[in-house]
């Protein structure tokens, strides 16, 4: 079975294993060590499994720039988000000096090993301007941003240990992991879908539209680093685990959390979560309206836009772009403006940003928002009366 080749053609793997892994972590031991934020520790565990492949570690000057000004790695190949280890400018000297450093968790955990290739400086309102098109501090990627150092270390990454999942590391599937499902279940297709909130019934309908073209599903939520109004993961767990076998396909249907941090970098992050879907076996990636957007620094279908400067074939995926869809009381049912010919007056659009407004005023979520099952998981984890939906007769 052909399972869609890794992105630059081979899927990476930085994680040590036997006598080569016991060898690293004794060397470990003596390195300068650089304490790695939430960001920084879920890139170095999705390069190491190959999610972020071809990456091998974090970002040299050249690709980072190329990176910057044109959307690809120095050698070509289309990539659009920087993946670099920013520290201080003493760090970043300590590093050069020693040749190798170890990067610690905040427990002070070794995580892994990096052999420094460079060390350089960068230009934070640069990136800020090239990868998220502000620079105003309203935006979570600027205020990360301005949270870190000036300074980069790049080099191959070796990974000793992967970072503390809690509850979640049974529902975590790596690349080559999904890529072995997909061919045992005789998948050829599978269209992934990125969400970093619980599937409200837009969401469904979306992924029902596109289990139409395909042989399966990846539910692919983000479990990293998310600004602090998002739903907490495990709360959007329970969520996803409702849905799944009760409103979508089981045997069609492959729920793997993905733990990634969000940059809310808009289109290019879209592209991002496009490559690494591909580095995961998909063939397909579903972009919605503003995906990976936050406030109103990107216009609603920006993302889908920004897959058309690519060649067919140059990212490998194939993207299915869906217009803004909603509940439409005439209809009775989901639609979207391809669909649905009724007016305004008859429409309830859904967002997650709706459902957390309802959520923290302490609101019932209507069935036009989501289904019992989950409106109810939601009201309880906010001490809402939302889980007095399970009650009500859905017309």
């Amino acid at each position: 079975m052909q399972i869609n080749p890794a992105h630059g053609g081979k899927l990476i793997n930085r994680v040590l294993e036997g006598r080569a892994r016991e060898q690293c972590r004794e060397l470990s031991s003596r390195l300068p060590r650089v304490q790695l934020n939430g960001r920084q520790l879920s890139d170095v565990e999705l390069i190491s499994i190959g999610a972020f492949s071809p990456l091998e570690g974090f970002m040299n000057r050249q690709d980072y720039k190329a990176v910057l000004a044109d959307e690809r790695l120095a050698n070509g190949l289309p990539w659009t988000i920087p993946v670099t280890l920013a520290t201080s400018r003493e760090m970043a000297e300590i590093a050069a000096k020693a040749g190798a450093v170890s990067l610690v968790d905040a427990q002070d955990q070794i995580i892994a090993v990096l052999e420094v290739e460079q060390t350089y400086g960068y230009d934070k309102d640069e990136e800020a301007r090239s990868i998220l098109k502000t620079t105003s501090e309203a935006h979570p990627g600027v205020r990360y941003l301005q949270s870190v150092g000036s300074y980069c270390i790049a080099g191959r990454i070796s990974l000793l240990q992967k970072p503390d999942h809690s509850g979640f590391a049974n529902h975590i599937l790596e690349p080559k992991e999904t890529r072995y499902l997909f061919a045992e279940r005789g998948w050829k297709t599978v269209v992934a879908f990125q969400t970093r909130n619980p599937v409200h019934r837009a969401h469904e309908y979306i992924l029902k539209c596109a289990l139409e073209t395909v042989d399966g599903l990846l539910l692919h939520p983000l479990i990293g680093d998310t600004c602090e109004e998002d739903v907490p993961p495990t709360v959007r767990v329970r969520c996803y685990r409702a849905l799944l076998g009760a409103y979508l396909p089981s045997a069609r249907t492959v729920l793997s959390l993905y733990p990634a941090a969000m940059r809310y970098a808009g289109p290019r992050e879209a592209i991002f979560h496009a490559i690494a879907r591909k580095n995961y076996g998909c063939s397909h990636f579903i972009v919605g309206r503003d995906h990976a957007g936050v406030g109103n620094f990107y216009g609603p279908f920006d993302a889908q836009s920004k897959f058309c400067s690519y060649a067919q074939d140059e990212l490998g995926i194939q993207p299915i772009c869906f217009d803004a869809t909603f509940y439409c009381r005439h209809c009775g049912q989901m639609a979207s403006q391809k669909t649905c010919g009724h007016g305004a007056e008859h429409r309830l659009s859904l967002s997650g940003t709706k459902v957390r407004e309802m959520l923290r005023n302490g609101e019932e979520l209507p069935f036009e928002f989501t289904r019992p099952e989950i409106a109810a998981i939601l009201g309880e984890a906010y001490g809402n009366s939302s889980h007095r939906m399970m009650e009500k007769v859905m017309p």
